[in-house]
């Protein structure tokens, strides 16, 4: 019973340890309005880092809040 229950709670922890990471870091960001007038919705971003490879829209990525596949070469973004 002991061991059923230890492996039980072990799973738990493991899945919750893999879906951290498959995560990633990231935040939300508020509607806001651009100097000329256009409004930016509210949406989610990867946090800022070093690299570009791990934006949702560079190639190879999928938006987990989309569902939408990246399209811009990590090696040419700004």
């Amino acid at each position: 019973m002991k061991r059923t229950a230890l492996a039980v709670i072990a799973g738990i922890g493991l899945a919750l340890a893999g879906t951290a990471q498959a995560k990633g870091g990231s935040h939300g960001v508020k509607g806001y309005t651009k100097k000329d007038g256009t409004y930016v919705a509210p949406h989610h971003q990867t946090d800022p880092n070093k690299t570009k490879r791990d934006n949702y829209s560079s190639k190879g990525n999928v938006n987990p809040y989309t569902g939408k596949e990246g399209t811009k070469d990590p090696d040419k973004q700004k």
